[in-house]
């Protein structure tokens, strides 16, 4: 599903909001969640899942084309834990079809 695809659902599903502000609505939980992702807060919505950072350490790599030695930053990656619920709805899905 894709942003405009959510948008378009939440407006068949609450007719009696504008097109525009069902973008804005869907925008702004999207933004919130990136600026507490990137203040390295995490995120919990009971029965979806939760989102949180992980750290991964810098290490040595290695140039494909060349076999250099490359020096790898240490990264912060957003992680997804899905919750119970969500995991249920999702395999019971999968094994019914």
């Amino acid at each position: 599903m894709t942003k405009s695809e959510l948008i378009a659902r939440l407006h068949a599903r609450h007719p009696q909001l504008a097109l525009r502000d069902a973008d804005d609505s869907v925008k702004t939980i999207l933004d919130a969640m990136a600026q507490a992702l990137g203040a390295g807060q995490r995120i919990e919505i009971r029965g979806f899942g939760s989102f949180s950072l992980s750290v991964r350490p810098p290490r040595i790599g290695r140039n494909p084309k060349s076999g250099q030695q490359v020096a790898v930053p240490e990264k912060r990656v957003p992680h997804f834990k899905p919750g119970k619920a969500l995991r249920e709805q999702v395999d019971n899905r999968s094994s019914s079809s």
